[in-house]
């Protein structure tokens, strides 16, 4: 016979039966009108399975035909049902850990703002708080995010545009912030004069009267442009304002050692791990010394935080990283080299990358106690104005 439909929902058991009338306690069951179905021989009797409903009605049977009954397989819902009861805790922790995943991922538990410039990211999520976006908070709890965008567009000044978006248990904040009108500041009544000795090599006024030109020798402290316009009787005052370019001479004493150690890493490492519980540490991992001959370790400390409270517990790192001593010997012209980029880079950095260097004369050169001394004149074409406020008698 067929196995009836839904016998995984109603349950339903394998049985072998021996005896000496097996046939006659089979056709007395089918007689009866009890389904079994997988009937087959089985050693020196047969194997059958029916409803786990008939199952007790064939103690009269088997009484009637002398034959015995021994349960090889329990199957269906009703068995199933049975063990997860014996074990009702491990069903019942399934079920508090589904239920505390899904409250878990009902919750917002980041906040992010993007897109600012001026202003501060506090000011914008202590504004989001005001309207419900905040970690730990219950996501069904949230209005649309259309709404939030118009009402956080309303409450923060000097925004164009804000966006609200989540994706799972994370929300961002987008702001696009509105232009506004650059604050100059007020500028008092000034000359441009010369901060150095120099050769002048270009002159520009974008405002007041230019004083010096071109290929003109000016002195520390003289005036290149004027903010005096006018004669002596009808003088007014101006921001001078403009560029003026020179030549100016720069001595540098240069010395470069021929021998010069330092150190590098190998890219070998030891790592340790602590479990850190107040002022104390636990080492969990990486025990051992290192072989390194030399190294240099690198800490880092991950504390737990809540919301905006650093717990005393956490992990640190040590990362002992070996290090390999080298040393360089450099030949004479070489050092001579480095001394005169390193005299340039410094030209640059003091008087702006758009300086110039024109020419270069070693005045002198020497090698004494492993080292190269030099004597070196620069000329550069650089800016040499500078303000120097009006004062009216």
């Amino acid at each position: 016979m067929k196995q009836p439909p839904l016998s995984s929902l109603r349950g339903f058991v394998t049985l072998h039966v021996t005896g000496p009338q097996v046939e006659k306690f089979i056709n007395a069951v089918t007689e009866a009108g009890i389904v079994i179905w997988d009937v087959r021989p089985a050693g020196n009797g047969a194997s059958l399975s029916l409803l786990l409903d008939d199952f007790f009605a064939l103690r009269p049977l088997l009484k009637k035909t002398g034959c015995r009954m021994r349960v090889t397989g329990r199957n269906g819902l009703p068995f199933r049902a049975a063990r997860l009861w014996r074990r009702k805790f491990f069903g019942a922790g399934i079920l508090l850990f589904g239920a505390a995943l899904l409250l878990l991922c009902s919750m917002v538990w980041t906040v992010r703002v993007e897109g600012n410039n001026r202003l501060a990211s506090e000011d914008i999520l202590d504004a989001a708080r005001r309207e419900g976006i905040y970690p730990f908070q219950w996501i069904w709890r949230m209005d649309d995010p259309d709404k939030l965008s118009k009402k956080l567009n309303s409450g923060l000044p000097g925004v164009s545009w804000v966006g609200v978006s989540r994706t799972g248990t994370s929300v961002t904040i987008q702001v696009v912030e509105s232009d506004q009108a650059e604050n100059r500041p007020l500028l008092s009544k000034r000359h441009l004069v010369s901060r150095t000795d120099a050769v002048v090599t270009e002159i520009y006024a974008e405002q007041g009267r230019p004083v010096v030109s071109r290929n003109t020798r000016v002195k520390k402290g003289q005036i290149l442009i004027s903010g005096i316009i006018g004669d002596e009787g009808n003088a007014q005052y101006v921001v001078a304002k403009g560029e003026v370019k020179g030549l100016v001479w720069h001595e540098y004493n240069i010395e470069v050692p021929l021998k010069t150690t330092g150190s590098s890493f190998t890219g070998e490492r030891k790592d340790r791990t602590y479990l850190v519980l107040g002022k104390w540490a636990i080492q969990l991992w990486g025990y051992g010394e290192s072989d390194f001959a030399e190294s240099r370790t690198l800490t880092e400390h991950d504390p737990l935080t809540w919301r905006t409270f650093q717990l005393p517990l956490g992990v640190l790192t040590e990362k002992e990283m070996e290090v390999k001593s080298t040393t360089e010997t450099l030949t004479a012209e070489a050092a001579q080299e480095e001394g005169l980029t390193r005299a340039k880079n410094d030209i640059l950095a003091r008087y702006g990358t758009d300086s110039t260097i024109k020419s270069q004369k070693i005045l002198h050169e020497k090698k004494d106690n492993g080292k190269v001394y030099m004597k070196v004149l620069f000329e550069v074409e650089e800016r040499i104005a500078e303000e120097l406020p009006i004062v009216n008698n």
